[in-house]
């Protein structure tokens, strides 16, 4: 079953640790496992929120052997993936849409519930794809800055939507702030919205705020309006295979599969995800192994006086008070790829989380940069992301 809240502000959660102390080894092992499995190769990658530590060791197993069943297509598996996404989540299995990673999921949700008449209506800043497959869509993305402590403004988004309808995207925990909007608020946004509204809430990061005590998740099926939208990208390591679903009405769900892509989650990747779902003792240690992560990043981070949002999730973002292009330039040149620029916030940070070798390079590279001259720094770097959003 799916844990449940989060402690605030990067500490290791009680439950988390508690379940850790419960189970040492275990903890041990998969840990070291993880780390042993990832080869470094090129640059230090922190920028990407992505589980440093790769898969866990039964979904690599399980990996190894779904490639030898590659000339099938995946249709037994695909539907063992879905039962076992709507028994792990307590709902009908016909409440459970898979997606090519939950990108996809989004842009479904953009082709179904978006046009020239109806826009989406995204927070500034938040993970822009959506806002990208609605426009093809010929419709309006309409943007809302977050308020002073980094939520959504859910009173101002309901107030932009138009009489027509509209999609309303929250992430939550928010990317690239890490930031949490409460779930009282949230619940409140959607009890009060008109019936042609839909809400897409994309809990990417769900379970890294799973014991905040502020954060729920949505994830019930039981709302025609809202659609939840998961990704086995994060905790469960798998960025790379693609493989995301989203939770919502019957009827609802339908609607979303008439801009599915047919057969779009691949045979080794659906026995991947139906394993990783059963092998809850590795989700845990990685939870709590994030945990340990955030906890160490915000103790260097206050050593050094850095100013950082609150963090519910496997990054952070902090104000470096000069240009992010710089920094990102300069620690390009040390051979470390931090977050990409997300404006409006042109002087904010966001790095994700690395293993602890990654994490004390970034340390050092990070102090010398704060001390240097500014003749030293690179005057105007020019910075290419090797992908348009994430």
């Amino acid at each position: 079953m799916p844990l449940s809240r989060r402690h605030f502000l990067g500490r290791v959660p009680a439950g988390v640790a508690a379940t850790a102390a419960l189970v040492p080894s275990l903890f041990e092992t998969a840990t070291a496992a993880a780390a042993s499995s990832v080869l470094v190769t090129g640059p230090i990658l922190l920028n990407s929120n992505e589980n440093p530590y790769g898969p866990f060791p039964s979904v690599q197993a399980a990996m190894e052997k779904a490639l030898h069943k590659a000339n099938r297509y995946p249709d037994h598996q695909y539907r063992e993936l879905v039962n076992r996404i709507g028994s792990y989540n307590s709902v009908d299995p016909a409440q459970v849409v898979l997606g090519t990673g939950s990108t996809e999921i989004l842009k479904m949700a953009a082709d179904a519930f978006t046009d020239a008449d109806r826009p989406v209506i995204i927070a500034d800043p938040t993970f822009e794809a959506i806002g990208f497959y609605a426009e093809k869509n010929g419709a309006q993305v309409i943007k809302v800055p977050l308020t002073s402590d980094y939520a959504h403004d859910l009173e101002t988004m309901a107030g932009k939507a138009p009489k027509a309808g509209a999609l309303i995207y929250i992430c939550n925990p928010n990317n690239p702030t890490a930031s949490l909007t409460p779930a009282a608020k949230i619940q409140e946004f959607v009890n009060n919205l008109p019936p042609n509204v839909i809400v897409l809430i994309d809990e990417a990061y769900h379970h890294f705020a799973m014991d905040a005590p502020q954060y729920r998740s949505f994830l019930d099926g039981k709302s025609s309006r809202v659609i939840v939208a998961r990704t086995f990208s994060k905790v469960y390591a798998l960025a790379g295979m693609r493989l995301g679903y989203a939770v919502s009405t019957i009827d609802t769900c339908k609607r979303l599969r008439t801009y599915q892509c047919h057969d779009n989650v691949n045979i080794a990747v659906a026995e991947c995800g139906t394993v990783a779902l059963n092998d809850d003792d590795a989700m845990r240690a990685a939870v709590a192994r994030n945990a340990a992560d955030r906890d160490e990043f915000m103790k260097q981070a206050h050593a050094r006086g850095l100013k950082i949002i609150p963090t519910y999730t496997n990054f952070a973002m902090f104000e470096t008070n000069r240009p992010v292009k710089q920094v990102i330039g300069y620690f390009e040149q040390q051979g470390i790829r931090i977050g990409r620029p997300f404006p409006p916030y042109e002087t904010k940070l966001r790095v994700s989380f690395g293993r602890p070798e990654e994490m004390t390079a970034f340390w050092k590279a990070w102090d010398r940069f704060a001390t240097a001259k500014a003749a030293f720094l690179p005057g105007e770097p020019i910075y290419e992301s090797s992908r348009w959003f994430t």
